[in-house]
């Protein structure tokens, strides 16, 4: 099986000019390494991560250039398996970042947070730093897009080309549905999470570097205007903007749409959510927000 990992520098953008590293043909599997969001340089709950960490964050590994892709397609990437490469994760308070403080789009005159460290232990399915922090290993990858068309977006930027979405459904058994808009669609992933909570409250997750076993395919001259998530149970469209309310329109508004190609009439696709969709918060810090809207294949397959 093919592996993939960032020989070079890792990029923090999702850039259609950048080199491939890699290229995979449909249909094939393959393992890409990626470090944590802060690039594995943070170790000890003796750092401070304003004295640690540089002015980027979120390293991706990629681009990976996928045989056949074109403009106008869609992506779908098969989410196989994740595992850690490491015994432990990072989570961390950041000075003006996060969901309850101050940040640098959010200015009021409050204090910044207090900076410190958690490490957490990952050990036999659990992510452990004391009896009260103590959660289950629930894996997925925080970042994943393709190449925008045209200019190059922040690894901290989630938006239509997928990016960092931050939504716990990005997931081993579930498919991520993502456009091409360039040659080779340009894959980039990173910043695997062992576990969040919806909304990703205070900004970091439980931060870990992981191996992912990942297979592409292929949708050839239809390409989806926003990233879509299937599971073996549930379709799911996730927007991303501010305000929060437009990005949660902008998910609802596609899952109406991706259920009149399923066969549906639009507004008794808009009825059916209305009553029995269902919308979380994938995150509600980054440069914008994440929500994911869901509904079960039993309603939409009676």
């Amino acid at each position: 099986m093919k592996e993939i990992r960032q020989l070079g520098r890792h990029s923090y953008v999702f850039s259609p000019y950048l080199e491939p590293i890699a290229s995979v043909q449909p249909g094939e599997e393959f393992v890409i390494y990626t470090k944590d969001a802060f690039e594995d340089q943070m170790v000890s709950e003796q750092q401070k991560p304003t004295e640690v960490l540089g002015e980027y964050l979120n390293p991706q590994t990629g681009p990976v250039y996928v045989e056949g892709a074109e403009p106008g397609d869609t992506l779908k990437v098969n989410i196989i398996d994740i595992q850690p490469t490491r015994d432990w994760a990072v989570s961390l308070f950041i000075p003006f970042f996060g969901g309850l403080t101050s940040t640098h789009a959010t200015r009021t005159l409050q204090e910044p947070l207090p900076e410190r460290v958690f490490i957490y232990k990952i050990e036999d399915g659990w992510v452990t730093h004391n009896n009260r922090l103590r959660f289950p290993w629930r894996p997925f990858l925080g970042t994943i897009g393709t190449a925008p068309f045209l200019e190059a977006l922040s690894a901290l930027t989630p938006f239509d080309h997928g990016g960092n979405m931050d939504v716990p459904d990005v997931k081993p058994g579930n498919s991520v549905y993502l456009p091409v808009n360039v040659e080779g669609a340009l894959l980039f992933t990173g910043d695997c999470h062992a576990g969040q909570g919806q909304g990703e409250l205070c900004g970091v997750a439980l931060e870990v570097a992981a191996r992912s076993t990942l297979s592409v395919e292929l949708i050839k001259g239809k390409k989806v205007r926003w990233p879509r998530i299937e599971s073996v149970e549930e379709y799911m469209v996730v927007g991303s903007a501010r305000p929060m309310e437009d990005a949660a329109r902008i998910a609802y508004t596609e899952l109406v749409e991706w259920m009149t190609e399923l066969g549906w009439d639009k507004w008794e696709a808009y009825q059916a959510l209305t009553q029995i969709g269902d919308c979380y918060v994938g995150n509600m810090v980054d440069t914008y927000y994440s929500m994911v809207a869901k509904i079960r294949k039993e309603y939409v397959h009676p």
